[in-house]
């Protein structure tokens, strides 16, 4: 016996190492969970080392039981696998905590209770730079995560420069985009670039098309140049599709009604259809974020109701070679089950459902090709060039010897 409880725990500790973190959900009655600034919540969940802002972490569990959440934070090496640092080599106080912070809902179809912590906190304060998961489970069972939560912490050591050109290494002015990116180490000292430094570009938020281990073109005095490199050209795609249903009443464009069915609002969508061939969709869009928000409310944590959204995407006929997924934040950008649709040939469209708090959502659909992990909208949604993307370059620095990835700069650029 004891051997098999040896090996047991042999296999959790080895699972843990290899874990790859990302924001996301693990159980369906616990849902919205953000990582935002509250005075900006669209920006990216990067703070600076030693700064006074603070990263607030909240979800809704579906129902009015008090429940014994917990916390653990860990610190993650630039491709967010668990680094080997001990606790105290990146923070003070305690990496543990329990979530005392929580609300009831009030005026709502649906009954939540929300949670929500800060980072940092009077028992946690960050000591170093990098990658960060949260850890939630219920009863401090962490061996059964309800869900994760990731963030950065920057120290700006270096200086980014970067654009985005039409003009691709492989078409002009078509269906893609390319980065050129600069940075400048004047002041910092970096001995071999070439092994130490590591770059990521992620295009809104997406990991199915981000580009990793980038090395420069070529190194002038303190500059380090990516130019004229393929991993950093990525599809256009298109303007992002969005509803606002803050309202039950008064709601935007993209929704054909709201009814109150089966005990919970139902927001049923106006059919999408393709729109490749079509041009770049005109108008501003948030790439792939949402807002939770209740017109007229006093408190959007507690006072937005929860309502399930009918999307559609009209096909005369399925792909017989991929699927069609939800894309954006409202499914934390993953391209798998949880936001796979599903075709019907009484209406020939591809449909899910969705149960979402009220606010401002944007989406897309994407066809993930047989066998692959990795999604493209020129099927869907169309691909331009001129298409308005944010792009986040993330530089890290490991020196020879040293244990972790620091994460020295990080510049978000949009077209």
């Amino acid at each position: 016996m004891k051997r098999i409880a040896v090996l047991y725990l042999s296999l959790a500790i080895y699972a843990f190492a290899q874990a790859q973190f990302r924001t996301q959900l693990f159980v369906d009655n616990v849902k919205t969970l953000q990582v935002i600034f509250p005075d900006d919540p669209l920006a990216l969940p990067i703070m600076d080392l030693d700064s006074e802002n603070r990263l607030c972490v909240s979800f809704d569990e579906l129902s009015f039981d008090i429940k014994n959440y917990h916390y653990k934070i860990v610190h993650c090496n630039a491709d967010w696998t668990p680094s080997n640092l001990q606790e105290s080599e990146f923070l003070e106080g305690f990496a543990n905590g329990q979530i005392t912070d929580y609300a009831l809902s009030r005026n709502t179809t649906k009954l939540y209770t929300n949670y929500r912590f800060f980072v940092p906190n009077d028992d946690l304060k960050l000591k170093i730079s990098g990658n960060y998961a949260v850890l939630i489970a219920e009863d401090n069972d962490f061996d059964n995560l309800i869900g994760t939560a990731c963030f950065s912490v920057v120290e700006p050591l270096l200086s980014v420069n970067a654009k985005v050109r039409g003009n691709t290494d492989i078409e002009l002015n078509g269906r893609f985009q390319q980065l050129e990116i600069t940075i400048d180490r004047t002041g910092y000292e970096v001995r071999d670039p070439f092994s130490e430094i590591k770059v990521l570009v992620r295009q809104n938020n997406r990991f199915d098309t981000q580009s990793a281990n980038l090395k420069p073109t070529f190194i002038s005095g303190n500059t380090l140049t990516f130019i004229n490199n393929r991993a950093l050209i990525f599809e256009g795609g298109n303007q992002y599709r969005g509803i606002d249903f803050a309202s039950e009443y008064a709601y935007g464009a993209g929704i054909e009604r709201i009814v109150f069915e089966q005990g919970a609002f139902q927001v049923i969508l106006s059919e999408d259809s393709e729109r490749k061939d079509r041009g770049v969709a005109q108008g501003h869009d948030a790439n792939g974020k949402f807002i939770v928000n209740r017109q007229s409310s006093e408190d959007k944590n507690t006072e937005a109701d929860y309502m399930w959204v009918h999307f559609s995407f009209k096909r005369p006929e399925p792909f017989l070679n991929g699927s069609v997924h939800l894309l954006g934040d409202l499914c934390y950008n993953r391209l798998d089950n949880s936001s796979r649709m599903h075709y019907n040939f009484e209406t020939h469209c591809y449909e899910k459902s969705l149960l979402l708090k009220q606010g401002g959502y944007n989406f897309q659909y994407i066809f993930v090709p047989s066998g692959t992990s990795k999604g493209t909208l020129e099927q869907t949604e169309g691909s331009y060039w001129q298409t308005d993307n944010e792009y986040a370059i993330y530089v890290y620095h490991r020196p020879w010897g040293e244990r972790y990835d620091r994460l020295v700069v990080v510049k978000t650029i949009r077209n």
